[in-house]
């Protein structure tokens, strides 16, 4: 793994999701191209900037309830982006250090500072793989998923803002079971989505946006997100927007800026 073959595959034509999220977070990891796409999302919902940081604060929470509430030691993170401080490992190793993270993505631009991402307490273990949640099968057989995670005790499979990126014609729900599959009783899916729900107009003009840029997207509403959690068993409080899902402190944002539907669930 080098950065000099990540950066001979970034291809910085065209916007990419990753890299705008990157921008919403207030990264400095993207290009113009992906500046200009999330100014023009960010001028059709403000409520960008709040519904990136609520996101990545969901992940935290959703992380330390695993590791404390639920004995969860290892995760399997698909989606990852680029890589913010605390990144989920840093949040589970604090809590357990001797947390195992599995992190996937598929844009080269991820792989070319995945370092940051290997940065493990000595207790603990990190890897990277460059791999597609369109095609699970490849991602479960990777060599360094089986050296780092040991399937046969519980995994969280996290999926943070990544299943709008799958529309109905992947077949999302029958990705997400066919993960799921592969973990043993005690594992979890902590799963965060956007969605049109309170504010449908705005977030078809956000819809447009990345279709048109070559980036198809899928929002989905409280019932289409719930399914992804069918056979499992939700925690409190449920399929919840991001910031009421056990928030740290009271919410201060709308439920149309954060537009996120949240939950974790345990497989029995």
């Amino acid at each position: 793994m080098t950065n000099s073959h990540a950066a001979r595959d970034i291809d910085t034509s065209r916007p990419h999701s990753a890299r705008m999220y990157d921008y919403y977070l207030g990264g400095k990891d993207h290009f113009d191209v992906d500046k200009l796409a999330a100014e023009t999302v960010a001028s059709a919902y403000p409520g960008i900037f709040v519904c990136a940081r609520e996101n990545r604060a969901f992940m935290h929470r959703a992380t330390r309830v695993l590791a404390r509430e639920h004995g969860i030691r290892q995760w399997l993170d698909i989606g990852t982006g680029i890589p913010t401080e605390p990144n989920l490992h840093q949040v589970a190793q604090s809590v357990v250090p001797e947390a195992r993270v599995v992190y996937a993505d598929n844009d080269p631009l991820v792989l070319k500072y995945a370092e940051r991402l290997m940065r493990s307490t000595t207790e603990g273990r990190t890897t990277y793989i460059e791999a597609d949640v369109n095609d699970p099968q490849t991602l479960l057989d990777a060599p360094e998923l089986a050296e780092v995670l040991d399937l046969g005790r519980p995994v969280a499979l996290s999926l943070n803002a990544l299943m709008h990126f799958v529309t109905d014609a992947q077949d999302p729900y029958g990705i997400v079971g066919r993960l799921l599959d592969v973990l043993p009783s005690g594992s979890a899916l902590a799963l965060s989505h956007c969605t049109p729900d309170f504010d449908p107009a705005t977030w078809q003009k956000v819809t447009d946006i990345y279709n048109n840029a070559g980036t198809p997207v899928q929002f989905r509403s409280r019932a289409d997100v719930t399914r992804f959690f069918e056979g499992l068993e939700l925690l409190d409080p449920g399929v919840s927007v991001g910031h009421r899902w056990r928030p740290d402190a009271e919410p201060t944002a709308t439920d149309a800026e954060v537009s996120l539907w949240t939950g974790v669930g345990i497989k029995p």
